[in-house]
């Protein structure tokens, strides 16, 4: 257990001895999941935050107001909903349901709040997590509105899906992948032909596959 806890983003640094000394004076909740259960609801109040421990998650997101949703799958060990605790929204913007069974730790905002003030490394971490969130969105919503229609959509995915994230899917209607995009119907259709000649995808009327996520960000990487 302390291997996997010291792989998770918010303890990578941290001393076996500091890690044991705060699981006996912090509330860890260990929470075991069956197949296809729900974990987070979408505009679920984020109270917690949330490490997956052990087996997958599937999480979606979907695109308000437009038919367009984005679902991935995350293996342990992860993190859900940091980027949630805090700031003026606190509202998850996910489902996220279990993926096969798979183990959850939960500590309350409170208690996470604790384990930040406890020493430098924890403040660091979560502060080095959300400023990487926070610069990676600015980038990637300049390139979403002025790139070329690989990188609007490569934008799109890397922004939206966690790094080692797998079974990256886009289930959408295509005039309002395409409104989202900016971009003409008969370019997207070619964009998605050349992209699945590359192997980067696969795609129907209704749902693109991503099945290379790295060849996505060097697209990304590409255009810096």
């Amino acid at each position: 257990m302390y291997e996997i806890l010291m792989d998770l983003p918010l303890f990578q640094g941290v001393s076996r001895d500091k890690l044991s000394e705060l699981i006996e004076k912090t509330p860890f909740h260990f929470l075991k999941y069956s197949d296809k259960e729900e974990i987070v609801s979408l505009d679920d109040n984020c109270t917690h935050i949330k490490f997956v421990i052990s087996g997958k998650v599937l999480m979606e997101l979907p695109c308000r107001k437009l038919r367009v949703k984005v679902s991935q799958v995350l293996a342990g060990p992860n993190v859900i909903g940091h980027d949630y605790l805090f700031g003026r929204k606190t509202v998850y913007p996910y489902s996220v349901s279990s993926y096969g069974e798979c183990g959850i730790l939960q500590i309350s905002k409170p208690d996470f709040i604790n384990i930040l003030q406890s020493d430098n490394i924890f403040l660091y971490n979560i502060l080095n997590m959300l400023s990487r969130n926070s610069q990676n969105n600015i980038d990637e919503l300049l390139s979403l509105s002025a790139g070329t229609i690989f990188e609007r959509l490569a934008f799109f995915v890397v922004s939206l899906t966690q790094h080692r994230a797998s079974d990256i899917k886009i289930i959408y209607k295509q005039k309002d992948l395409c409104s989202l995009l900016g971009i003409q119907r008969s370019s997207f259709i070619n964009a998605m032909d050349r992209l699945k000649e590359m192997g980067v995808i696969d795609y129907s009327l209704s749902e693109i596959n991503v099945i290379d996520r790295q060849m996505m960000l060097d697209i990304v990487h590409a255009s810096e």
